[in-house]
């Protein structure tokens, strides 16, 4: 933040510097009388140039050192000579004697010539001549020529301040004129005063934004951020804490699941032991009851195997009986 005001101030600085340029190649200020009336034309300054908001205006900027100003001079008399006749008022502006009107109307080529109507600014940009501006007025030329955007006219905010900008570099440019002039300074030196001078502006602009920042966002105490390091600290510290606890249950969750599932596999190892067992007896048992039940079906098909005496026979059994019973009774 401190650099970045630092380089704002020195940028205002430079920008302020590269007007008084601008204004000390204009050359020396021709003595006059700005904001009065001279013949037909009037002079228009910082003081009186609002007038220009009303009513119909041509407006020229010059300077007298300027060949094309010079050029239209007789010109611009004899257009300002008519203007009561168009209904119109001409003035003029000397941008050596003036050079914050120079810089609210922005000019940067001379000569410069506005048309202004009730706070309406157009630039004319046709030919120089008397029959020319008539021509513009009589015809209303004007009115087919694009105004000036709101935020480049003359009343807008922006170019006031562009006009203190100038009206800054004039004062350098007086003091210029005092270092060279008076105190008989060479031109390169007042230029190095002048360099010099605009860094340490820009320091010393750059340390009061720093100190502007610092006076409506300050820094939080140093307590307070060692407080917040701590803070932070602790919470990890719990996070940490917390999640070795989350850990461990889950660790011992496992361990309990492992365990059943061992305690499972015992259980179903000892049930597969007994029902192998159970299967095995019961096997053994049904070869017992199927040898039993073998033995008493080859009984079976034994006494029915054996024959059945004929008639013959037990009629000879039933005589020898009879005839062992007789003897016996003898």
């Amino acid at each position: 933040m401190a650099a970045g005001a630092r380089r704002a101030g020195l940028g205002a600085a430079v920008t302020a510097l590269l007007a008084a340029g601008l204004v000390l190649a204009l050359g020396p200020a021709e003595v006059g009388s700005p904001g009065e009336q001279r013949g037909h034309v009037w002079v228009l300054s910082a003081a009186n140039w609002s007038l220009v908001l009303q009513g119909q205006w041509m407006v020229q900027f010059y300077a007298p050192w300027c060949p094309a100003c010079q050029q239209i001079e007789a010109a611009w008399e004899n257009f300002a000579k008519e203007s009561e006749h168009l209904d119109i008022t001409v003035g003029k502006v000397d941008v050596t004697q003036e050079p914050g009107l120079s810089g609210r109307f922005f000019v940067t080529t001379l000569p410069t010539i506005y048309h202004a109507k009730d706070g309406v600014f157009r630039r004319y940009r046709g030919s120089r001549t008397s029959e020319d501006l008539r021509g513009y007025i009589l015809e209303r030329k004007w009115e087919a020529v694009e105004p000036v955007a709101g935020w480049k006219s003359p009343s807008s905010i922006m170019m006031h301040g562009m006009a203190g900008l100038f009206h800054f570099s004039g004062w350098i440019r007086q003091i210029h004129s005092y270092f060279t002039g008076t105190l008989g300074i060479h031109v390169w030196g007042s230029y190095a005063i002048f360099i010099l001078s605009t860094l340490l502006i820009g320091l010393i602009l750059g340390l009061i934004l720093v100190l502007i920042a610092d006076c409506l966002c300050p820094s939080k105490p140093r307590y307070r951020e060692e407080a917040s390091v701590e803070l932070i600290e602790r919470e990890n510290a719990e996070l940490t804490a917390v999640e070795e606890v989350e850990e461990a249950e889950e660790f011992s969750a496992n361990e309990l699941e492992e365990a059943a599932e061992e305690k499972e596999d015992i259980s179903d190892g000892e049930d597969g032991a007994k029902s192998s067992e159970e299967a095995n007896s019961s096997e053994d048992g049904s070869e017992e009851d199927s040898a039993v039940d073998e033995g008493s079906g080859t009984e079976e098909t034994e006494d029915i195997c054996e024959p059945q005496p004929t008639d013959s026979e037990t009629q000879s059994s039933v005589r020898q009986r009879k005839s062992q019973v007789a003897d016996n009774g003898l």
